[in-house]
């Protein structure tokens, strides 16, 4: 069995360790490593998930040139082929192959861009005390897990490690990030969202909701982040889903699940480091991560990274 890359350590100037991402320069670019990390309730969980890493970055690529192709939006992704890379790092493609990426350096956006199709998670909380979702009325008889007639865009602050996003509405997003971008970003965020979800629904995947985060190169918007995976959004099975109940899925739902029941034994309190992961529930999530790349790339990750 792999084992679970969860920390890097390169020789080269750290520019940001993540919960999951750590990034180097690498002259006037970033590397990105996607570990095999993975966060739960703002906290990184001391347990890593194997293959995630593979998963998230080669998910992220086949999003992305699946909407530069439509002209959608630009990724600043530069290769994620680790023969493309400096010579330097040759020593180090043990370590990079399948879960790194070379990227151009964009000036992030504050700003979550959050898009959400079906009513689940802290949207389905907020919506049972008085009928919204991040400040956004709706109808009255909404059951957990129902489809919005339209999806709803639900921008959020960025926190740091153990602080909670804030939810904002698309009034405070425009006085922080300006009119243009604000607008921009939310046209983007939903046509990436309504034709990824179209896409993967086809292939038995229900995208219930997710999440992007964007830079500016050079005045020009860029999606910076990772695209329509397991971690970023819910992903249910199609031929499971029933509305009035939560669903099954193919993300880190099952990591959050387990987690919940830490606290609700008293285990847990939700505001410090969570409890390592048995094996079982670790094992479970890789298992549901690598079912969600095969169903919507059509290709089998463990035979790309063997």
């Amino acid at each position: 069995m792999f084992d679970a890359v969860t920390k890097t350590d390169l020789p080269l100037e750290v520019f940001n360790k993540g919960k999951v991402r750590d990034t180097y320069k690498v002259e006037n670019k970033l590397l990105q490593i996607i570990t095999d990390r993975i966060s739960a309730f703002d906290f990184k969980v001391p347990t890593g998930i194997e293959y995630k890493g593979f998963c998230l970055t080669q998910l992220t690529d086949f999003w992305n040139n699946f909407f530069e192709k439509k002209d959608v939006v630009k990724s600043s992704i530069i290769t994620t082929d680790v023969n493309e890379y400096y010579p330097d790092l040759k020593d180090y493609s043990k370590i990079l192959k399948g879960r790194s990426m070379l990227v151009k350096e964009a000036e992030v956006f504050p700003i979550e861009c959050i898009v959400r199709g079906y009513i689940s998670g802290s949207a389905w909380k907020s919506y049972k005390k008085d009928n919204t979702v991040c400040r956004i009325k709706l109808p009255s008889g909404m059951q957990e897990s129902e489809k919005f007639d339209e999806p709803l865009f639900t921008p959020s602050t960025k926190a740091e490690e153990g602080q909670h996003d804030e939810n904002i509405s698309f009034e405070k997003m425009v006085e922080i990030i300006g009119p243009d971008d604000a607008e921009q970003l939310k046209r983007i965020s939903l046509r990436i969202y309504n034709e990824g979800a179209a896409y993967a629904k086809d292939r038995g995947i229900i995208i219930a909701d997710t999440k992007f985060e964007y830079g500016k190169i050079e005045d020009e918007i860029y999606i910076v982040d990772e695209v329509l995976t397991p971690d970023s959004s819910r992903f249910w099975p199609v031929n499971d889903y029933e509305s009035g109940r939560p669903q099954n899925s193919f993300d880190k739902q099952f990591v959050r699940d387990y987690l919940d029941g830490l606290v609700e034994k008293g285990l847990w309190d939700k505001k410090s480091t969570p409890p390592g992961l048995p094996r079982d529930v670790s094992l479970q999530t890789t298992l549901k991560y690598i079912q969600a790349h095969d169903l919507i790339t059509g290709k089998s990750l463990i035979h790309k990274v063997a």
